[in-house]
């Protein structure tokens, strides 16, 4: 474990005037369910007012029936399909909840300082030489410092919480900031992953988000739990 030490630097109208209102309010709902019902209405009308001597033709009719069928089909799927979408929520709330107070790894540059002890991983693909600042959630700097990374993955940078004038900073989340070059002072990334516990789940949102060290999560961005 390395030691951060702080002093280095998204319309049809009614057919009859005894279905308008009723016509109106499926038109305003939209979709799928507006037609179906639109249809209905002009077949029913269509079907009382034909003239008994000249018949809607019978190719005519029978393809109305069929699209009348078609559409039917398509609202049972529709509401199958809510079903699903409704399940899959609830799964995804249940699942949420079980993480609430579990230490889990993301990647992330905000790790929670606890008992003057806060520890942020990195690996470096080469040798470089990385300016390291530290900044408390106001946004203010407490600390920077410059140091020689070799290359390895997760690495630990470990911080006591204490500035250049060896104040200690009071428990809470910070944030770490890692700008490094290698040895011909090209530009190097160096991904930075944090542990810390899960603190809350948000089931009002879909889907649910897990808050870890003042920030939100999705499920899919864990990468590791782990047993306390």
């Amino acid at each position: 474990m390395t030691t951060i030490n702080p002093g280095v630097t998204s319309n049809v109208a009614s057919a009859t005037n005894n279905n308008g209102a009723s016509s109106n309010k499926a038109e305003a709902e939209g979709g799928i369910a507006s037609n179906f019902q639109t249809f209905l209405t002009l077949l029913t009308t269509q079907l009382k007012n034909q003239n008994p001597l000249d018949p809607l033709d019978t190719n005519q009719f029978t393809a109305q029936l069929v699209q009348f069928a078609q559409v039917e089909q398509q609202l049972k799927a529709n509401d199958q399909l809510k079903t699903l979408v409704a399940l899959q929520q609830t799964a995804q709330a249940t699942q949420a909840l079980d993480y609430v107070g579990q230490r889990v790894v993301v990647d992330g540059d905000t790790a929670p300082l606890t008992d003057g002890n806060a520890v942020w991983w990195v690996t470096v693909d080469k040798p470089v030489t990385a300016t390291i600042t530290i900044t408390a959630a106001n946004g203010q700097t407490v600390m920077t410092s410059t140091r020689a990374l070799d290359a390895g993955k997760n690495q630990a940078l470990a911080w006591d919480g204490k500035d250049a004038s060896d104040k200690q900073w009071p428990d809470g989340n910070y944030k770490i900031t890692i700008t490094a070059k290698d040895a011909n002072g090209q530009a190097v990334s160096i991904p930075t992953e944090i542990q810390a516990v899960v603190d809350s789940a948000d089931l009002t949102e879909s889907p649910p988000l897990l808050s870890i060290a003042g920030k939100d999560y999705t499920i899919d961005k864990l990468k590791r739990v782990i047993r306390n």
